[in-house]
């Protein structure tokens, strides 16, 4: 039977037409293949119903099964479980759901499983799991965890992760592989080891650029193909610059985008309500205290929104915009996604978002209805970033994205799952180890590396046999691993989860109410009566007492703008290999960007070089202070970081010197007190892969960088307790325990699956290795230009102001340094 023609269909067909509205053809797509049964991923851009798609389709599967009794059967237990990485969107989400089914007079409960939902919610849900549950990865293991959890699935009939695209890449993806692999194995044996049940798995996901290998991570368990269901709609994106009056030849990163900040004034004012995105939270703190001082009537009027702000004030922020109560709120990528915000009709960028997928999410944020158009506006933080723009308006006319490559081998979420599965009905071997090669992360896993880590959860393995602490499983007569011991139990469940950050105090005022959370280290900087800026409000730390900091309210004009160490974000290998196009072609003038750049790029080119895209610039610059090596491949900064500690280590071989580094997106510099004898030649060498992952071993320190990495491995991995709730251990203490953990493993367990992984963490994800060696590919195929400008060039002035704070060269003012190293320059 077609599915028009059944009474699921009409019910839903009859809803839209009440509200004046009709089903996009990939929303009946979707209910076609949820019906017949079938798994896949659903894709559109943000705003356009992709919710819809899974849910509607989950009602009509429901209401063909059961024609008859539909709007009275109560009490089905469970049949979708819904997936998602936020909080923030489960209330939206759970709000949308049970207004659709009230308007559909289906009786199905709309329950939500997070670390917020209460006691006394968790107990009912113990009893009876609603229809729908709303859930994210940790609390999903948690519910893992559980000697009943085979019962809280039988009924289960599709299972829909949403936001797919932002748990792809991640360890909290690889929680939701393993929670797939456990639902996929309990459906199978429920049906007499043959899935007649027909589990369904749904992704939904915003457009990436590797759609079909996420489509097939997320289906691995059930091996099967599946289909990928994409909107033929496209969002419309009006993208605004916010061009400076005058561009300045010599930029200088972060300085222009504070002077802009009375240009977004008129926007603000103009928009029913507007989101402002900055990429780290300090300088959402700056520029909502910028924009107050320029428009002090907007008070009241604006707020602010970051992951370290007090929940419940997040939660009003939020609110207010629903409800139109604010004109905008500055932001960082805590609303990104998720939330559903209506009437949000302009988003403005604050600086360069470093991704494509990234800048079109955030453009999302408004016009977030089918058919709307989304309009947003950059504002440059410094003037090379107008060529940023410029590549990135390149990109979506390509429809080029960002792959998220998934992840492999995560040995410390397995051992995490393992305890989780432990603690609930016990798992078998064999059986177990066939379920989890079922994954894609750990379908290359060998028996040799499962008995390993056995053999660490059973009695400590090599290194920590004489500590009852790690020997945590115990195996039965029968051979069933399990969990006996209540603390460990407790202290597992406690800490189930893959987020690792600092640890983070409460910061509240003295007379008690709670302002926010700040980063330990950060407050180790301070002194009693220093003053800093948390959530827009100027404050004075007056002391420190338990886990808590309290403060007073501060009329200080010298506030120290707080920094968080997650803050740091680098330029996508897409956007960087456009923006080397677009740069190679700057004088073209081809974008009103790029010929608002004329003055700089033909400065440029005066001095030095504009590369071509088949060219590497380096530039050679010698004043009385020392000799500057600049090398421009951009690459973004972490490829920078890597690429430049190696230079500097390999010119270390050949003359024995020292250099500092200091580097950004688009190059890095080697800066050293006396000329080296430099050619194109030299430089292929420099550039080699020829033992690649040796040298840089040796240049970067790796065995300290791992020891690092080793901290957020031992915590997920359950080597180190994190302390019981308001009694949290601090960071220099877990950083303690980590590195004699890896002291130790590195002495007495070489073999070890978690400390083999902290070095793959390194070069993976801190140096990006991969990419790195294909950059060092590229150059290796390219023409090195070599120039010896007579003064610093537009290029490189960036990368020398941020050389300046490096290396401390004056007692003056790091930005009257800069502006008059400008003024001699533009003599």
């Amino acid at each position: 039977m077609h599915i028009k023609n059944t009474i699921g269909y009409t019910l839903v067909a009859q809803y839209f037409k009440s509200n004046h509205q009709k089903p996009f053809t990939f929303q009946q797509m979707a209910w076609e293949a949820i019906c017949k049964g079938e798994s896949g991923l659903v894709n559109a851009p943000t705003g356009m119903g992709k919710t819809f798609a899974i849910f509607l389709g989950a009602i009509i599967q429901f209401v063909n099964q059961h024609p008859d009794d539909f709007h009275t059967k109560n009490n089905n237990e469970l049949q979708l479980l819904w997936i998602t990485p936020l909080k923030a969107l489960v209330k939206d989400l759970a709000r949308a759901m049970e207004n659709t089914l009230e308007a559909l007079q289906i009786p199905w409960q709309v329950g939500i499983r997070t670390g917020d939902t209460t006691t006394q919610e968790r107990l009912q849900q113990k009893k009876q799991l609603p229809e729908i549950l709303l859930i994210t990865p940790e609390s999903i293991h948690l519910l893992l965890s559980h000697a009943q959890h085979t019962q809280y699935f039988k009924s289960l009939q599709i299972i829909a992760v949403d936001e797919w695209h932002e748990l792809l890449g991640n360890k909290r993806g690889v929680q939701v592989e393993l929670a797939l692999s456990r639902l996929v194995a309990l459906s199978y044996m429920q049906s007499n080891n043959h899935l007649t049940k027909n589990l369904s798995i749904w992704g939904i996901s915003a457009t990436i650029g590797n759609l079909e290998e996420a489509k097939n991570v997320l289906l691995q368990p059930l091996k099967q193909a599946g289909i990928i269901i994409q909107a033929q709609q496209t969002k419309k994106i009006h993208i605004h610059a916010i061009i400076p009056d005058e561009v300045e030849r010599y930029p200088w990163a972060g300085h222009l985008g504070l002077k802009l900040v009375h240009k977004i004034i008129p926007i603000i004012e103009q928009s029913n309500s507007t989101l402002i995105f900055i990429n780290t939270r300090g300088m959402t703190e700056i520029w909502y205290q910028a924009i107050l001082e320029t428009a002090p009537h907007l008070s009241g009027a604006i707020a602010i929104h970051h992951g370290s702000i007090e929940k419940e004030l997040r939660a009003w922020v939020e609110e207010a915009l629903h409800q139109q109560k604010l004109k905008a709120v500055v932001c960082t990528a805590s609303l990104d996604l998720g939330v559903d915000f209506k009437p949000v009709d302009t988003v403005i960028q604050i600086g360069s978002p470093k991704g494509i997928a990234r800048f079109m999410q955030r453009a999302g944020r408004s016009g977030h209805q089918p058919g709307a158009t989304a309009h947003i506006y950059f504002l440059p933080a410094h003037s090379l970033e107008l060529a940023e723009l410029a590549a990135l308006r390149q990109c979506i006319h390509k429809n080029i994205l960002e792959a998220k490559p998934p992840l492999q081998l995560c040995y410390d979420v397995l051992v995490q799952y393992l305890c989780t599965i432990a603690i609930g009905a016990g798992f078998y071997s064999n059986e177990l180890f066939n379920e989890i090669k079922k994954t894609y992360c750990y379908q290359q896993l060998s028996i040799d590396e499962w008995n390993n880590i056995l053999l660490y959860l059973t009695n400590g393995g090599n290194a920590f046999h004489e500590y009852d602490a790690f020997k945590k499983l115990e195996q039965e007569e029968d051979g069933r691993y399990v969990i006996k011991n209540r603390k460990i139990a407790m202290q597992h469940r406690m800490h189930i989860g893959t987020i690792v950050s600092d640890a983070m105090l409460k910061v509240k005022w003295m007379h008690g109410s709670y302002l926010g959370v700040i980063e330990e280290w950060f407050i180790n900087r301070l002194k009693i009566g220093d003053s800093f800026v948390l959530a827009g409000k100027n404050v004075m730390l007056a002391m420190i007492k338990d886990m808590t900091v309290w403060v007073k309210k501060s009329t200080a004009t010298n506030t120290i703008i707080p920094s968080w160490m997650g803050g740091r974000m680098s330029l996508s290998a897409n956007l960087g290999e456009q923006l080397r196009q677009t740069c190679s072609v700057a004088l073209a003038g081809n974008s009103e960007e790029m010929k608002a750049l004329l003055p700089l790029f033909e400065l440029q080119q005066h001095l030095s070089v504009i590369p071509k895209i088949q060219e590497i610039l380096v530039e050679l610059i010698q004043e009385k202070k020392g000799f500057h090596i600049l090398v421009y491949p951009f690459e973004g900064r972490l490829v920078h970081e890597a690429m430049s500690a190696l230079m500097a280590y390999r010119l270390s071989k050949i003359k024995p010197i020292s250099f500092s580094i200091a580097m950004n997106d688009y190059g890095f510099e080697l800066f050293c007190d006396e000329p080296i004898e430099l050619t194109e030649h030299t430089f292929k060498a420099l550039f080699s892969t020829n033992h690649l992952l040796i040298d840089l071993q040796k240049s970067v320190n790796a065995s300290e960088m791992a020891a690092r990495a080793f901290r957020d491995i031992a915590v997920i991995g359950g080597l180190i307790f994190q302390g019981y709730p308001g009694q949290n251990k601090k960071t220099k203490h877990l950083q303690a325990s980590a590195s004699l953990l890896f002291k130790v493993l590195n002495e007495y367990d070489t073999h070890n699956v978690l400390l083999q992984q902290a070095y793959k963490e390194v070069f993976e994800k801190q140096m990006e290795e991969v990419r790195l060696r294909m950059a060092l590919q590229r150059i290796q195929q390219s023409r090195i230009i070599i120039t010896n400008p007579k003064q610093f060039t537009p290029f490189s002035f960036p990368i020398i102001a941020d050389g300046l704070n490096r290396n401390h060269l004056s007692s003056e003012k790091l930005e009257d340094r800069i502006k008059k190293i400008q003024q001699q320059l533009l003599q």
